[in-house]
């Protein structure tokens, strides 16, 4: 046995007027799970409100945040300290809360007589989404549906599952539709928190999209981003002179040769944004990195994908491989986070695809001059769960800034399609984020990720960086002090 001391958030609507933390010393058996903990709770309060059945991890019931982030109270160990809140949806009492609203959205199977069953390979298809054990975990940290009526990742994962079974009789498609099928930001925050790992997004949105597409029902400001690429090879239209018309194809470092990466650009670095990627050049100078820019490569076919447009994304494919393979480039970095998460998850590449951060800090880098301001950091989803890259944007950060301000990570609103198709979800995401950041007493927001950072701008007073751009600053100011001592 031992004891452990955490803390339950507690609220009954009735006789509460706001919720409070409660903190509880219980004994528990070396590996014992919270659903444990909480029951040894409950001998000393029987008040406790909270949801279990089947203490195994097939009936949901007992979903809950365990130290922020949402899981089954019967599979994750108790420790000492953790922190047990309920699910962020409408609280009935303590670790209880409504799910009845999310459950009645979750459209049952409808068949007739003379159904034919499955075939063996249509079953393989359902097997990735009919896993879903209705624990609402992914309903509770989606983004949509705290700014629309979407109807939720629980529901989508259904809609695709039925579309695939040859025994439903509904328009599966038209039913998505109507329930916001393109208000998904595809931030991926649904299936990391899944206890069933079910890859909603791409095993069901993206799919749902796509069948929409080939019936002629996707959005039209979608399509006119598709006949962009089709055209011209960029999701995104010049509006000045683009970083590739600048630079060329190999640029050398400062110095002694450290490494050599080749240098996917991306559509918004290229046309939007240029000088952003022009101060990660001057960084990776800087550093010993030799940087190879092969001119042909073209859009990586992120936008089509995420929205289900998908008839020319293996030409895509195939461009942009053969641009790095012809080459030898053994490593392809990336600097936009949908771009590396595409390359990295959506492509079977014969290189290493790695993020700029994670090169900089695979090679080590100088050490830039701090530059006297209070920062935050935005985590672009799909550098954050796409890439799972966190940590390495922070240690560069904290080199060159006086102090990093962290704030609760939500999605921007920008990805996924819907910054274009659906403007008015992705603004008012926007305007949340604006307002956390506004609130964490920071001077200027930093990201690693060019929709973040243009979507983010529109909807806060407070600027907003690329990391890259404080890095070539910090060496611009340590070079200027080098020079002001010499004088």
């Amino acid at each position: 046995m031992k004891e452990i001391t955490f803390t339950i958030r507690r609220f009954n609507p009735k006789t509460d007027t706001a919720p409070h933390d409660e903190e509880y010393t219980v004994e528990v058996h070396e590996g014992a799970r919270v659903l444990h903990a909480l029951h040894a709770v409950h001998a000393q309060d029987p008040g406790l409100a909270y949801r279990w059945c089947c203490g195994s991890g097939q009936c949901g019931s007992c979903a809950m945040r365990i130290d922020g982030t949402p899981a089954l109270a019967c599979l994750t160990e108790a420790h000492d300290g953790m922190t047990v809140w309920p699910l962020d949806l409408p609280v009935v009492q303590d670790l209880e809360v409504d799910v009845a609203p999310y459950l009645d959205r979750i459209s049952p199977l409808c068949s007739s007589e003379g159904a034919v069953f499955p075939t063996q390979a249509e079953i393989e298809a359902i097997k990735p989404l009919r896993e879903c054990i209705e624990c609402m975990s992914c309903v509770s940290v989606c983004p949509a549906l705290k700014v629309s009526d979407f109807a939720g990742p629980t529901a989508m994962r259904q809609e695709m599952r039925l579309a695939l079974d040859p025994r439903d009789t509904q328009d599966r498609i038209a039913e998505a539709i109507e329930h916001d099928l393109f208000n998904c930001t595809t931030c991926q925050q649904c299936w990391k928190v899944c206890p069933k790992e079910i890859q909603t997004p791409g095993k069901a949105i993206e799919k749902l999209r796509e069948i929409a597409n080939r019936r002629g029902l996707t959005l039209p400001r979608h399509q006119e981003v598709a006949e962009l690429v089709r055209t011209t090879g960029r999701s995104v239209g010049k509006t000045q002179e683009t970083f590739l018309e600048q630079v060329p194809e190999v640029i050398e470092p400062e110095g002694e040769v450290r490494a050599t990466v080749g240098f996917f650009v991306g559509c918004m670095y290229n046309g939007r944004l240029p000088q952003t990627a022009l101060d990660m050049i001057e960084v990776m100078r800087r550093n010993g990195i030799r940087v190879i820019i092969p001119h042909e490569q073209v859009c990586c076919g992120s936008p089509l994908i995420r929205t289900g447009q998908t008839a020319i994304v293996d030409s895509l494919k195939h461009q942009n491989i053969e641009a790095f393979t012809s080459r030898d480039i053994d490593i392809v970095m990336t600097m936009c986070a949908g771009c590396g998460s595409t390359l990295k998850n959506d492509y079977d590449t014969p290189f290493t695809v790695m993020d700029a951060t994670e090169v900089l800090n695979r090679v080590g880098i100088e050490d830039p001059a701090p530059l006297h301001i209070t920062v935050t950091y935005h985590d672009p989803c799909h550098l954050l769960r796409g890439q799972g890259i966190s940590e390495e944007p922070r240690k560069l950060l904290r080199k060159v800034v006086d102090r990093l301000v962290e704030t609760p990570n939500q999605c921007c609103g920008s990805g996924g399609g819907v910054r274009s198709g659906v403007p008015e979800v992705a603004g008012a995401l926007g305007q949340k984020r604006g307002e956390a950041f506004e609130s964490s007493g920071a001077e200027m927001v930093v990201s690693c990720c060019p929709f973040c950072e243009f979507h983010i701008a529109e909807n806060t007073r407070l600027p907003v960086k690329d990391l890259m751009t404080l890095l070539r600053r910090g060496y611009e100011e340590k070079d200027r002090q080098k020079a002001a001592k010499e004088e």
